[in-house]
């Protein structure tokens, strides 16, 4: 286990709304926001190595959603973290798990938890080459 595991950094930004497409329309029109249907996506540079991109996701979703269940909060955060099962287990050992089993994708493996005031947490090991492939590819600019 690296004893380093931990947050690098935030992710992503997701909260429900009345209208999510209204919503998204109203943030690229007035604040200028570049969205698709997942949202909006921030590219910076990695502090600790600026040669490589880091990726914030930004995205609306409908009052009804299940996507922060069993949190019943209008928001949750992502984390950006180094090590995924390393924070996991160190999380563990203090009595906190993990809401269900981690998930893979070609962009990362995610993880869920709740902290003590009920607010679920996103934690996201990520994969920044795959968004590096997806916007050079000119999906997005």
């Amino acid at each position: 286990m690296n004893n380093k595991a931990r947050v690098t950094g935030i992710g992503g930004i997701f909260f429900k709304c009345d209208d999510p497409s209204k919503m998204k329309n109203w943030y690229a029109d007035h604040l200028g926001f570049d969205t698709d249907e997942y949202g909006a996506v921030f590219k910076s540079k990695q502090l600790k190595d600026p040669t490589k991109s880091a990726y914030l996701q930004w995205s609306t979703f409908s009052k009804d959603s299940d996507h922060m269940k069993p949190s019943d909060k209008e928001f949750m955060i992502n984390y950006r973290v180094n090590d995924i099962e390393g924070l996991l287990k160190k999380l563990n050992e203090k009595g906190i798990f993990a809401l269900g089993e981690i998930t893979v994708y070609d962009y990362g493996k995610f993880a869920h938890i709740m902290d003590p005031e009920g607010n679920k947490i996103e934690l996201w090991e990520p994969i920044d080459e795959a968004f590096d492939k997806y916007y050079s590819e000119g999906n997005q600019d």
